[in-house]
């Protein structure tokens, strides 16, 4: 890496350490922190003698990365326990089988915080960093957390593509860039279609990880590892 490469990424790095303690730190919507800590204290029965990390979910990976890929918000007993995204859940246990089929991460499992996970070439983030009720966020807690959002977009100078899990998700996004880019193009969620963003960027929706999915058969682990591949040849 050249001196001006490793100073650019050097500045990312203290710029996105900064991001996350003020995203850690946040409590703007009232309605979410009195739910992210009612269920720190009302906590399952199989994680009762565990301490709920109970704030804010940030975004983790490669900054360095050209792939996001981005949920709604962090799940109940999954991020908001554990500390980060797309960890300690059912829904986690399927993504990284299938990111680790990829060789996008090093495991195939994403336990807890100190798993020794890493992500090669990939960012992953929740739209919402803090758990809504009944994983409906309203319109002004949305608007909250775009400023977070938006924060990781400057970050990640390298991105290509944005990989939404869900419908929900895939929405999410499409909203954040109509309210931040001059964007009118008309989207349909729909699994490994992908569409070109006004920063060149791409929008590809796909099913998310959920037992209710992968249960009921709308997604499989082929299916799922056929789109990140996908991915990789795109970027």
């Amino acid at each position: 890496m050249d001196t001006q490469k490793e100073a650019s990424l050097n500045l990312m790095t203290v710029k996105f350490e900064k991001l996350k303690k003020t995203i850690i730190k946040c409590n703007k919507c009232p309605r979410l922190v009195r739910f992210r800590k009612k269920i720190s204290t009302e906590k399952r029965k199989q994680y009762m003698d565990q301490t709920y990390w109970g704030k804010p979910v940030t975004g983790f990976g490669d900054i360095n990365g050209k792939i996001m890929i981005v949920g709604l918000a962090p799940a109940a007993h999954g991020g908001t326990r554990t500390g980060r995204v797309f960890t300690g859940d059912k829904s986690s246990d399927f993504l990284y089988k299938c990111l680790h089929n990829v060789k996008i991460a090093n495991q195939s499992n994403s336990d807890h915080i100190n798993d020794g996970l890493k992500i090669k070439n990939t960012f992953i983030t929740p739209a919402l960093k803090c758990v809504p009720p009944g994983d409906k966020p309203l319109n002004e807690e949305l608007k909250n957390c775009f400023g977070y959002f938006k924060s990781e977009f400057e970050i990640l100078k390298n991105l290509k593509i944005i990989v939404a899990l869900g419908k929900i998700a895939f929405d999410t996004c499409v909203k954040f860039y109509r309210e931040n880019f001059d964007y009118t193009e008309r989207v349909k969620f729909s699994h490994g279609t992908y569409f070109k963003l006004p920063n060149n960027v791409l929008l590809m929706g796909c099913y998310h990880p959920s037992p209710r999915n992968v249960n009921t058969g709308r997604i499989n682990e082929k299916q799922m590892t056929k789109l990140f591949k996908k991915v990789k040849e795109l970027v």
